[in-house]
């Protein structure tokens, strides 16, 4: 007898936890090595029981490719919460049955969550889901299944969503105990506020698995807490002290705060959090008293963690800062992190977005042993991060996450949240009229056809911009290559230098080259120079800051390099960036030529310099500058490395004229005699901006003949033509025509003086010999300098 129950026992297994990649989290699988699911008998889908410092239950499913021959089981962030354990633990697993469930009672997992909502929708939401009693289970939504996974666990995976957004619950209570399943005959039961008990003091509210695109960083900073905390004989038996502190810097939004309550939750220590002006009191000591406190309830409480959001407002330098309070403040945090008394299991983790401000005192070895930047996520975090955010969001067919994270460029967290609700309300926005404002709830079949489309992100996508560009943020342009006529030239260069490089940086680095750094737009007035940048900013889907020499420049000293730090910097946050500065030889005039006023724009000509070519890379940051006035520029600028392609936007020839007037007359009702080739020949050296004063002018005078003038007629154009005039002179082609010769190649010639400018060159033989500069347009460099 009691070798037939021996026979019958399941059989267990010890095996190592992994977490789960963010598509997976919340469908209540595990993840198992094939040879593992063979041992004990197991099939996909089947059910399992996973024991850690609790038992609870999930599907199993084959591991991914890379895992073949590991022995670990992945898990995701719910799971090893209702397990008891973190990644790296032990857990055993056992082939299990579970049962049908007579009643299952649910109710919201935090405390600050009030919810309505249909048992019904819930029943289908977690119909054939082993639970558990005191298990944290999440609405899992419409996310698209993996690929890998089998059609009938697929199924039973794709259950209709139980509300839009991703809602955790706790299981309250299950009958009869044990492994249940949800079926036809289980009575559902939600309960509106959480109770508390278990599953609050477990704080499953935020994984790894709701953290994107950062796992570096996560690997980086669980090294330096869990360990601690976890095996602090780790520490001892190599006789060294265990990491005291870690500072996360980085921009706003980034998930520097979700990251440091992911950590306590994962590595099950008592979490403090406080917010730096919460500290601060009215009284004498009050403050330091406070931080005290914290302290003491930390320790006693061990193993904790102690979280403190933008130190910065609590520790800045005591030299920049007057008051006694502060000074005494940041004493007080220095002795309290690294004094005579000896902490044990406990880890202080704070975060800021200006490193620069902390006292120095703080960020030494002892204090904060790692400094840990949280950056701008890439290309694949992005992606990470939208499937996160739209976990329990109903997506239709056409959502393509994938090309959202490619165009989401400079986006952070936060701003990826901000363009995921905003998506969500334009799907609210166009179901609102099936919905009848007399009623309480919504019909379940409204609920149910609710989806968010690829059309309501591309309307999210207008209003959202990247956090960082917030300051500087300009409409983002709607000119297309096909709005602009007769530059095919610098069209074709521009396309080159900045679109190639955005969208396919492959095809660069394995050529073994670099893309260009900037562009420099010259021409006469009005020939389409700011249209190309535009277009440019359009066609390649990057971010675009315009800016003027006014923004730039200042009459306090050294605020005019802080202005083009910070503009550059902001750039390479948010890049792929075009930074496209109107009217550039305002901004950079030749240094030495007693242009301007020296001391200022000197020292920023030197800036913008070390800023495009220096020791600090600008990956997927371009510059273009538009002037037409090119030599007064300093010749510095002009080599390759800095503007590495200079292009001349001339007038347009005969065919391009006939281009432009066609774009610009559009939309003008002509009269059948209108002949825009004939226009076309006889605007000699007009530019883009001249025959759109042209079409003006004819427009205007056929409302001169009668406001209900049906049409524009080929005498208006007459008229119009006995108005206007070319803006471009031939002299000033022929000057063009010289620069455009010289530009680059003599801009930096030496001679006995220093440098020669480039409107002091010389021509070479065998060209005529062009006017000769004035002298009030250009003076020597001095000798002594």
């Amino acid at each position: 007898m009691a070798d037939t129950e021996v026979a019958e026992r399941p059989k267990v297994r010890r095996v190592q936890v992994a977490s789960l990649p963010p598509g997976d989290s919340g469908r209540g699988i595990a993840r198992l090595p094939a040879k593992l699911m063979e041992d004990l008998g197991l099939n996909e889908g089947d059910t399992i029981e996973i024991t850690g410092k609790r038992a609870t239950a999930a599907r199993a499913i084959r591991p991914f490719g890379e895992d073949e021959g590991l022995e670990i089981v992945r898990l995701d962030g719910l799971s090893r919460a209702n397990a008891g354990v973190g990644s790296g633990d032990f857990v055993e697993i056992r082939k299990a049955k579970s049962k049908p469930a007579t009643k299952v009672v649910f109710a919201p997992a935090q405390d600050n969550v009030r919810l309505q909502g249909s048992a019904g929708a819930l029943k289908r939401t977690f119909a054939g889901r082993p639970l558990c009693e005191g298990d944290t289970v999440a609405t899992a939504g419409h996310q698209r299944v993996n690929a890998d996974i089998p059609d009938a666990v697929r199924q039973m995976l794709n259950a209709p969503a139980f509300a839009l957004q991703e809602v955790r619950l706790v299981v309250v209570s299950a009958t009869p105990k044990g492994i249940v399943h949800i079926d036809a005959k289980t009575d559902v039961e939600l309960l509106p506020e959480f109770l508390g008990g278990e599953a609050g003091d477990r704080r499953a509210d935020v994984t790894y698995d709701d953290l994107g695109g950062m796992h570096g960083t996560i690997d980086a900073l669980r090294e330096m807490v869990e360990l601690p905390l976890r095996h602090p004989e780790l520490f001892q038996r190599l006789g060294v002290d265990p990491p005291k502190g870690v500072l996360l810097h980085g921009p706003p939004g980034t998930g520097k705060t979700r990251l440091a309550r992911a950590v306590a939750n994962e590595s099950s220590a008592q979490f403090f959090s406080i917010a730096g002006p919460e500290i601060m009191g009215s009284a004498y000591g009050e403050s330091e008293r406070k931080l005290r406190e914290l302290f003491e309830q930390a320790a006693a409480s061990a193993p904790s963690i102690i979280f403190i959001d933008e130190i910065d407002s609590i520790a800045p330098k005591r030299g920049q800062v007057t008051g006694e309070a502060e000074k005494r403040l940041v004493a007080q945090l220095l002795s309290l992190m690294d004094g005579i008394e000896p902490r044990q299991n406990l880890v202080v983790i704070a975060a800021t977005n200006r490193p620069e401000a902390l006292d120095e005192a703080l960020r030494r070895p002892g204090r904060f042993d790692r400094e840990i930047v949280v950056g701008v996520p890439d290309e694949q975090g992005r992606c990470e991060v939208l499937e996160i955010h739209t976990r329990g969001m109903p997506l239709a067919p056409d959502v393509d996450i994938k090309d959202l994270a490619r165009r989401t460029y400079g986006f952070v967290g936060a701003d990826l949240a901000a363009l995921t609700r905003e998506a969500a309300m334009e799907a609210v926005r166009r179901i609102m009229p099936r919905i009848n404002p007399d009623e309480d709830t919504i019909p379940p079949e409204v609920l149910d056809a609710l989806s968010v489309q690829r059309a309501d992100f591309e309307n999210a996508l207008k209003r959202v911009q990247p956090s960082a560009m917030r300051e500087v943020m300009v409409e983002a342009p709607q000119i297309r290559w096909s709005d602009i006529g007769g530059l095919d030239a610098a069209m074709e260069k521009l396309r080159e230098g900045i679109e190639l490089p955005l969208k396919h940086p492959e095809a660069f680095r394995r050529i073994g080259i670099r893309p260009a750094r900037g562009f420099l737009l010259y021409g006469a007035p009005g020939t389409g120079k700011t249209l190309l940048a535009k277009a440019a900013a359009r066609e390649s889907h990057a971010n675009f800051i315009a800016t003027k020499s006014s923004d730039l420049l200042s009459k306090w000293y050294g605020e005019s390099e802080q202005q083009i730090a910070r503009l550059f910097a902001r750039a390479r946050q948010v890049a792929p960036t075009i930074i496209f500065i109107d009217e550039i030889d305002s901004l950079v005039p030749a240094r030495g030529a007693g242009l301007g006023e020296p001391q200022v724009t000197e020292r920023v000509v030197n800036t913008i310099l070390a800023e495009m070519d220096g020791l600090e890379e600008l990956n997927n940051v371009v510059v273009m500058g538009a002037t037409n006035r090119p030599s007064l520029i300093d010749p510095a600028l002009l080599r390759p490395g800095r503007f590495d392609e200079l292009i001349y936007v001339a007038p347009p020839d005969t065919a391009g004229r006939r281009r432009i007037l066609a774009i610009h007359t559009a939309d003008m009702p002509l009269a059948d005699d209108v002949d825009l080739e004939s226009l076309a020949q006889r605007s000699e050296r007009f530019t883009g901006a001249d025959l759109e004063d042209l079409v003006r002018r004819a427009g205007l005078m056929a409302l001169r003949r009668g406001l209900d003038s049906g049409k524009v007629t080929m005498a208006d154009f007459e008229g119009a033509l006995e108005e206007t005039r070319a803006s471009v002179t031939p002299e000033m082609l022929e000057e063009y025509d010289r620069i455009q010769d010289t530009l680059k190649s003599d801009a930096v010639r030496p001679t006995g003086i220093g440098f020669v400018l480039p409107g002091m060159l010389r021509p070479r033989a065998g060209k005529e010999s062009p006017p000769a500069p004035a002298a009030s347009e250009i003076q020597p460099r001095p000798r002594n300098e």
